[in-house]
């Protein structure tokens, strides 16, 4: 189940054309959970695999994008 949706954040990761919140994440990705959806994404972003920045003081607002997408 892992690698499943870990192959989906990485296609909804990169068809987008701007970093997406976690919440627009949720929507791409029907059928698992926030909870398993955050976890994933900070695993992948501890791997160094995706990029991940906090926004905002609530919990989970955080935004993501590929690993170098802004190197010039």
């Amino acid at each position: 189940m892992q690698n499943k949706l870990t192959e989906k954040i990485f296609e909804a990761i990169s068809s987008a054309t701007e970093p997406l919140e976690t919440k627009e994440i949720e929507e791409r990705l029907k059928g698992f959970s926030r909870a398993t959806i955050l976890y994933r994404l900070h695993n992948l972003r501890g791997d160094g695999l995706i990029k991940g920045k906090r926004v905002g003081p609530g919990k989970g607002a955080w935004i993501w994008w590929k690993k170098d997408v802004f190197k010039v």
